[in-house]
């Protein structure tokens, strides 16, 4: 499905988002949070912290503290790869996967509401 927006289309529905997100009783992400979260749920695993660092071109301390953040709010965990110590894996959660759900519904759902 291909759905084209004008710039500030995209814009509105972003604020709209945004807003909405603020507005509610759900966690405040960052946007790298954010974008460490929905790469944990929307790629197929395993996560590690070496791979997601890879993937997104950041700092591998950069995943540490967005993990760190996710994991006190139970959006995702990390445990140590029982098959090689070295790694660390990166799991989803229950509570993490309501919190995607719920964000995918918002962003559908301001879309409906942008003018044509």
């Amino acid at each position: 499905m291909s759905i084209y927006m004008k710039p500030g289309q995209a814009l509105q529905l972003w604020n709209s988002v945004c807003l909405t997100q603020v507005r509610s009783a759900a966690p405040d992400l960052t946007l790298r949070q954010t974008v460490v979260l929905l790469t944990i749920y929307l790629e197929q695993p395993p996560h590690t912290v070496r791979g997601l660092a890879a993937k997104l071109n950041v700092a591998k301390p950069v995943i540490s503290r967005a993990l760190d953040a996710l994991g006190i709010l139970k959006l995702a965990v990390r445990q140590r790869d029982p098959r090689d110590r070295r790694n660390v894996l990166v799991r989803r959660t229950l509570e993490g996967s309501l919190f995607v759900e719920r964000l995918g519904d918002t962003i559908r759902n301001q879309a409906k509401d942008l003018p044509v």
